[in-house]
């Protein structure tokens, strides 16, 4: 938001410098993000004096050119050579000395150097009304006024405008400083913190005592449909105006703030909007069909083609200002090309309204526009101005465009929009604040505030909070006013520190994502986090998810961002598309987030833990073979994890989540804690991602229920393990977790591992059949086995599988 210095000096008496009032703001919470200097003709005409032709002689070399003396007060005559017709000796001009910097009407800058043309030195140059910027003449020099002394600087003849201009970054939250009327307001509330400044205490407002009815032959009538959503509504008509270009001073105000002047009433209504904060909109009494007003929602699908240009289809919920005809304006947010002001427009009707915020955010939101009125009108702006506003740019476009006021003023305005009270307490501002501050510089912040006080104790104060303070409902909303208007920097900062030693179980869920975290990150994962808002579109992707029970935001930004995510999911796949587009296609990810859904039973947010694993294992080297990410490696990494937080025991199954072309959901009991698996290629391709993808889905909530905080331990055992390889020959449907089992169920205690070192299938073996060949390794703890007890195990084994499982020895 751009504020300029010299418009805040009409609202109040300013003795600090700008860069002085730069720091005030931002110490109030008023950011000042820089400070630009504005000039209403680039660079000043520094430079340019005014100069004496003292003669003008014809050019040797060139016919068309003259060499003049010049005398510009500095004693000694200059030699300029000059190419303009109407040059002659005893004329007053304006000369650009060498080193001045001149922008033409068109913008071009150029910098003015000694020189030779034709053979003919030239020290400076003699000066158009194009050339120094000031107009469009350009059949010769421009001649001055004989009363102007030479030597005099050619700034001080013009009106050259010069300002500061501060570009603040306004929180939210702030509606009420998004004028300059609003910001002179804080500023006198910081000012009179100050002892130097007291004297700086009054708001000079703009006084509208002079609006009065000329005459009433022009009513335009005006019916609200939905007062909700039209809290109040002012209207007048103003007729025999003539629409022409806004005089400079209105000009350059609004050109100072960046804003580019359309016609003298269109920049009355932008000035009033940046003066006040109050949006207006002006519409052309001539095209108002049967001068009436309705304010209303209009069809779905309704046509309306808006100042841009462009044609919109109106959504039901929409709030239009139309006439008999249709819609006129989209209320709040952008005008009509139908109604708009031209050079032919000779009466308006000029509207000024409080519109439901949520109303216009929402229009705005939908047809995509973001205007300087819908930045204020969903933000909050005074509904306590909305007819003095009014006043004041009826005032205002009578002194530029003349007219007569010719009907009473529109004031719809049913139900008041109250000031809300406050009981501040004075021991919670203490404890707030961390010190005290005294009863009597508390009242006098919230009074420059315009906080009314109503009642003191020693307890605290009663207060009354103006309606345009839409962020100010809640004490500490208060304790924070006076907290930024007293200054953070006046806190002082404790010399001694006080902390509480908290007692957290090792459970604790912080405690064990920090634990997986380190885990994950030292297998060379990196740690992403996805935005909880999400498309709807996802869910069509898999069966998995259901519509029904995706939560909806009521007020998205956008279609993509309408829903809450129902999984990690499609936010890791969007994360890794982006970066295999920029090269980066070998990836371990991990994400702790929440999934959302609405159920029959009410809401549920469970917590995940998402792992990712795409790309080359490790990265590309002189040394080692790059080999792709698998589904064994990528189930590694899981249990390697499970193991780190104690979970050991637990048993799988088939996954049963359509998102995966194979997996294992890993259960302990009827618990399930993680589903794995690779992605299927189709819902990979709608994320443009063609190389495979493992992906894990940990429940989180159930994988803090397994913890335990019982250290378990087990001694080294002196006595040496004994390993045994068998290879057999089984059928192809028999999986290695059977193998496994049935092992294991031998004898538990010796039996210390049994795991799979290699797999052939091939047309050698009979048909329907594969080889594995498994290593189990027996350990006794208390002695070493002898060959008798390993010879007995291994046979138990054999005769185990070859029952259980056909096997055969090969």
């Amino acid at each position: 938001m751009h504020i300029s210095y010299n418009w805040l000096k009409q609202f109040i008496k300013l003795d600090i410098t700008p860069e002085e009032t730069s720091k005030i703001l931002t110490d109030l919470g008023l950011e000042v993000e820089g400070l630009t200097r504005y000039e209403s003709l680039k660079g000043g005409l520094q430079g340019v004096v005014v100069g004496h032709v003292l003669s003008c002689e014809p050019h040797p070399n060139a016919d068309k050119l003259r060499i003049t003396k010049v005398d510009v007060g500095t004693g000694i005559p200059l030699q300029i050579v000059c190419g303009a017709p109407n040059v002659a000796a005893g004329q007053k001009v304006p000369v650009a000395t060498i080193g001045t910097e001149l922008t033409d009407g068109e913008g071009q800058s150029f910098t003015i150097k000694k020189g030779k043309i034709r053979g003919e030195e030239s020290f400076g140059m003699i000066c158009s009304e194009e050339e120094l910027g000031l107009g469009q003449g350009h059949d010769g020099i421009m001649v001055l006024d004989d009363k102007w002394e030479v030597g005099t600087a050619a700034s001080t003849l013009f009106n050259i405008v010069t300002d500061d201009v501060f570009e603040i970054g306004l929180t939210p939250n702030r509606s009420d400083a998004m004028s300059h009327w609003g910001v002179a307001r804080d500023l006198r509330a910081g000012l009179l913190q100050n002892p130097a400044h007291h004297h700086n205490n009054e708001i000079i407002t703009p006084s509208v005592s002079k609006f009065k009815v000329e005459k009433r032959t022009l009513k335009v009538d005006v019916v609200i449909e939905n007062s909700k959503k039209v809290p109040r509504y002012c209207g007048v008509t103003i007729s025999d105006i003539d629409v022409r270009p806004s005089p400079e001073w209105l000009q350059n105000r609004l050109k100072s703030i960046g804003i580019t002047p359309k016609n003298n009433i269109v920049d009355v209504t932008n000035y009033v909007l940046h003066d006040l904060g109050q949006p207006l909109h002006a519409f052309d009494t001539a095209k108002i069909k049967g001068l009436k007003i309705k304010v209303k929602n209009v069809e779905a699908g309704t046509k309306f083609t808006t100042l841009d240009g462009v044609e919109r289809i109106l959504h039901e919920d929409d709030l239009m200002i139309c006439d008999e005809n249709g819609p006129m304006c989209l209320a709040g947010v952008f005008g009509g090309i139908k109604s708009a002001v031209t050079e032919n427009t000779t009466s308006i009707f000029l509207e000024s309204a409080y519109f439901d915020p949520i109303v216009v955010r929402k229009a705005a939101k939908r047809h995509g526009l973001n205007t300087d009125s819908s930045f204020r009108f969903e933000r909050g702006i005074d509904p306590v101005i909305t007819e003095y506003a009014l006043k004041h740019a009826a005032l205002l476009i009578q002194e530029v465009a003349g007219g007569e006021i010719t009907s009473d003023i529109i004031d719809f305005y049913p139900k008041k929009i109250e000031d809300h009270s406050v009981f501040l307490n004075f021991n919670n501002v203490t404890k707030i604040l961390g010190e005290e501050i005294s009863k009597e510089t508390i009242k006098k912040i919230l009074v420059s505030l315009d906080i009314k006080v109503n009642s003191m104790s020693d307890l605290g104060l009663g207060i009354t909070v103006p309606a345009y303070r839409v962020d100010v409902h809640r004490e500490i909303d208060v304790i924070e006013e006076i907290l930024r208007v007293y200054g953070y920097n006046n806190i002082k900062t404790p010399s001694k520190l006080n902390a509480t030693i908290s007692n957290t179980s090792k459970t604790d869920d912080f405690k064990v994502q920090n634990i997986s975290a380190n885990q994950l990150v030292s297998q060379g994962f990196h740690e992403i986090m996805n935005n909880s808002l999400t498309t709807p579109a996802y869910t069509d992707l898999t069966a998995h998810l259901k519509s029904a029970y995706q939560v909806d935001i009521l007020n998205p930004l956008s279609t993509e961002l309408s829903v809450m995510r129902q999984t990690l999911l499609f936010g890791g796949l969007e994360t890794i598309s982006y970066n295999i587009n920029r090269k980066q296609a070998d990836l371990k990810l991990f994400e702790f987030g929440k999934s959302y859904h609405k159920l029959p039973s009410g809401y549920e947010e469970p917590k995940h833990l998402a792992l990712f694993s795409t790309g080359n294992n490790v990265a590309e080297s002189w040394n080692t073979t790059q080999k792709p990410s698998d589904f064994f490696e990528f189930k590694g990494y899981i249990n390697s994890l499970l193991e780190r937080l104690g979970i050991q025991k637990f048993h799988s199954q088939p996954v049963e989540n359509d998102v995966f072309s194979e997996g294992i959901s890993l259960f302990v009991g009827p618990e399930l804690i993680v589903e794995l698996g690779i992605l299927k290629k189709g819902l990979l391709k709608s994320f443009d991602i063609k190389q495979e993808v493992c992906y894990a889905d940990f429940k989180w909530d159930a994988v803090l229920k397994m913890l335990s905080t019982k250290i378990k331990y087990t001694d080294i055992t002196k006595f040496p393990v004994v390993r045994r390889d068998l290879a057999l020959l089984i059928n192809n449907q028999v999986s290695f977790e059977t193998v496994y089992n049935l092992v294991k169920q031998v004898d538990k205690t010796l039996i210390q591992e049994v795991s799979l070192f290699d797999v052939y299938q091939g047309d050698k073996l009979p048909e329907g059949k594969k080889s594995y060949a498994i290593k189990i390794k027996l350990q006794d703890a208390n002695k070493t086995l002898t060959d008798v007890q390993i010879d007995k195990i291994m046979s138990k084994i054999q005769k185990q599988l070859e029952s259980e499982l056909d096997a055969q020895l090969r």
